[in-house]
């Protein structure tokens, strides 16, 4: 690829992504090309519908917040971070990515499986966080972990949704023992 098509690429997603962030998956692609400061054909040598950008987006999303999860859970295991600190870590940087497009992309339209085998997965970690939460005493142990992560998916998957905010704050804070 070209440095100037890469160039482009590079800022279509960036300008969806703050896009998407803070308005949800209902932006236009004209928007988008529009706030990028391109025209709508580049953006559709691209990337051939909506339905690429998103995917594109959410999987790059999910990429970096699996590493950065499984990086946190690894130096917890083997540092003195506490179980609740660490699910505190994951959930802030969850906050300000566009997961809300994650929740906005239905199995039957998307065709790549691994946006779904990455949700399972980082789910599966958020619930095994939780669970050590709860042995070592620091989340309350009277919801189940696949309903704390349910709790923290209305949190984070969100448009909007930012570390600190009300609604995060008030989640974490009734989930805190």
């Amino acid at each position: 690829m070209r440095a100037d098509a890469r160039r482009n690429r590079e800022l279509i997603v960036t300008t969806a992504l703050g896009l998407f962030a803070e308005r949800g998956a209902a932006v236009s692609m004209e928007e988008i090309a529009r706030a990028a400061g391109l025209g709508v054909g580049t953006l559709y040598r691209h990337f051939p519908d909506r339905q690429a950008l998103v995917e594109d987006i959410a999987l790059d999303a999910l990429r970096r917040l699996m590493t950065f999860g499984e990086t946190v859970t690894a130096e917890g295991m083997t540092g003195d971070r506490p179980c609740w600190q660490s699910l505190r870590l994951v959930v802030e940087h969850c906050a300000g990515l566009p997961l809300a497009l994650i929740k906005a992309l239905s199995p039957e339209t998307t065709a790549n499986p691994e946006l779904a085998r990455l949700e399972r997965d980082l789910n599966a970690l958020l619930e095994r966080l939780a669970r050590g939460a709860q042995e070592e005493g620091t989340l309350r142990d009277d919801i189940p972990p696949g309903e704390v992560v349910g709790l923290l998916n209305v949190a984070v998957c969100r448009p909007g949704a930012r570390a600190g905010d009300h609604l995060t704050t008030v989640i974490l804070d009734g989930l805190r023992r």
